[in-house]
């Protein structure tokens, strides 16, 4: 893979707003909004300060898990019209650079969790972005088809590093919710790759339609969409949300699966359908953890 390595290496000319793009703001939000729910629905009660100080230090550990993710998939952004306008393939930021913030900015997120709040937050955020950066990033993305599927468990667990922020164990509950997006993952990045299949297959990346083919990538978002299904209920049948939440999480799951399905009916020229089911994804989640946050509270209060 050949890439302008002037591009890569050459001086800063970055603005404060390259260095936003940096940390991702648009994942970081979404993280954000996963832990916010696990620490507002753990038991107990969590001083406003300290829930604040948790929502700021998972941002802020997101987005050096951003920042190290673009410096180590530099090459692969430059070739990819996706991402090659991204602050290091655009030249605006250099990858030292890059690597020099999101080291920092992971490091002062795991300190100020673990000496404000609790060391386990903080253990927990440390290991995700770990988990993010070595295992994902650096191995598994440029190594396997099933990258997304083990490096969701990294998305998989902002609203558990909130929960134990909040309550300073871990329970079913919040193992309930890192399930819920762990299965979410999968779907939601294939329906993306789908149309983005050939881009990967330049950059040298083993995404599920690169390698498998899209009728396969097809049939797996359909299965994990199905078997999101019955997971998304289970913080109803655990007694920490309420029957409003059952009833969204099975008109959405319901509605998930009925894209899923038209992804897979569909002729592989056309791409509207993926990118239906992959916008509806980012609303399913947000929604799902919406209405946890406002149907759980008595229930999780009390227990």
């Amino acid at each position: 893979m050949q890439v302008n390595r002037s591009i890569l290496l050459r001086g800063s000319y970055a603005s404060i707003g390259d260095y936003v793009a940096l940390v991702k703001p648009r994942v970081m939000s979404l993280v954000v909004f996963t832990a916010l729910v696990g620490l507002m629905v753990a038991p107990g009660d969590i001083d406003p300060f300290a829930g604040v100080v948790a929502l700021f230090c998972i941002a802020a550990g997101a987005g050096a898990a951003g920042a190290l993710n673009m410096w180590y998939d530099a090459d692969i952004d430059a070739v990819m019209a996706r991402t090659a306008m991204r602050p290091i393939p655009g030249g605006r930021v250099s990858r030292s650079e890059a690597l020099v913030f999101g080291l920092m900015l992971g490091i002062c997120a795991i300190l100020a969790l673990g000496t404000l709040l609790n060391m386990a937050a903080a253990a927990l955020l440390a290991f995700t972005i770990f988990f993010y950066v070595v295992v994902y990033t650096m191995w598994l993305k440029r190594r396997t088809p099933q990258n997304i599927v083990i490096g969701g468990a990294a998305g998989a667990l902002p609203p558990v590093i909130g929960w134990v922020a909040a309550s300073g164990n871990v329970g079913l509950e919040p193992l309930a919710l890192f399930l819920i997006i762990f299965l979410w993952t999968p779907p939601h990045f294939w329906a993306l790759s789908l149309n983005l299949a050939g881009e990967y297959a330049r950059a040298g990346v083993p995404m599920l339609p690169v390698v498998a083919g899209k009728a396969e990538t097809k049939r797996q978002i359909l299965l994990y969409s199905v078997l999101l299904f019955p997971v998304s209920l289970i913080p109803w049948a655990l007694g920490f949300a309420g029957a409003v939440y059952g009833a969204a999480a099975a008109m959405l799951g319901a509605v998930m699966i009925f894209l899923a399905w038209q992804v897979r009916r569909s002729d592989d020229r056309e791409g509207r359908p993926a990118r239906r089911l992959f916008v509806f994804s980012m609303l399913y989640l947000v929604l799902l953890f919406g209405v946890l946050l406002m149907n759980a509270g008595p229930y999780a209060r009390s227990h």
